[in-house]
């Protein structure tokens, strides 16, 4: 069943009219009550894939329980901006489609990224064809075939290094952004017709990005972001916050927890955990 404290779900819907344009965010000037807090990755063999991404990423396991896995850079002070820790959850169903998030991974130099590839490929990662064509990244996927890019040299993530962004499947990149915005804290750094890129107010860490797919989604999602309050906060009211913006609560068997599913306007899981 998997989600065992972060969850998804296998409803497909249409995308409401939202209005929530990139313009228009009721709670920039309020501060914002949620923030991101961990990527959460369902494994059939959570302890072998945390031990890969910890090796390709150079980070430490932290954890490795029979329902829990989770990684994190050495001395990181979690939660913070500066990383968003891997959790890695047990379930039994198999990956069955091209998953909707993914990581990207960034490269100094042409030779370095080359070299990326082949030392990931070393640790247990496999080529990918997922109808990428003649482009200047690498698309590789982990021992469980979660797909990720080494990307080319690019000054936009010179000092985000490991991981440059973190990529969201979206039909609409735009009407989605003033959601993610107020559920993240993050800010909004650039935005085109394909591509609406956020990061944290801090200037460091990873991107946040939004990119328009095609792809409709069909199944739960492998891979889900978790959100939490700030100390003090209360993840039940933040819940309730977040459906006012176009969130749906979501029911993927989680049964009585202490966290919140819910699915984003479009329909991609996520947890509003306790306050931390």
């Amino acid at each position: 069943m998997g989600w065992m404290c972060h969850p998804p779900h296998n409803e497909t819907r249409e995308p409401p009219n939202l209005g929530l344009r990139v313009g228009r965010w009721h709670a920039i000037l309020a501060g914002m009550p949620t923030r991101l807090v961990h990527i959460v990755v369902d494994a059939a063999d959570p302890s072998r894939l945390a031990a890969f991404w910890a090796a390709a990423l150079g980070w430490d396991v932290v954890a490795d329980e029979p329902d829990e896995a989770e990684i994190m850079p050495p001395g990181f002070s979690y939660p913070g901006a500066a990383a968003l820790p891997l959790v890695f959850v047990p379930v039994s169903e198999p990956k069955m489609t091209k998953n909707r998030i993914h990581l990207d991974l960034a490269a100094t130099s042409a030779e370095h990224q080359a070299a990326e590839v082949d030392r990931l490929l070393r640790l247990g990662a496999k080529l990918a064809d997922i109808g990428q064509g003649e482009v200047p990244w690498e698309v590789l996927a982990d021992p469980e075939g979660n797909e990720f890019c080494v990307l080319d040299p690019r000054p936009k993530y010179r000092d985000t290094r490991p991981v440059a962004a973190i990529v969201v499947d979206c039909a609409d990149p735009d009407a989605t952004a003033g959601f993610w915005r107020e559920a993240t804290g993050w800010q909004l750094t650039g935005s085109d017709d394909d591509v609406v890129s956020f990061r944290s107010a801090s200037g460091e860490g990873p991107y946040l990005e939004l990119l328009r797919t095609p792809d409709k989604k069909t199944v739960k999602n492998r891979i889900h972001l978790d959100v939490a309050p700030f100390p003090g906060g209360d993840n039940v009211a933040e819940a309730a916050r977040l459906q006012g913006d176009g969130a749906v609560p979501a029911d993927v068997g989680q049964g009585e927890v202490s966290w919140v599913v819910l699915a984003d306007p479009w329909g991609d899981e996520f947890c509003v955990l306790s306050p931390r």
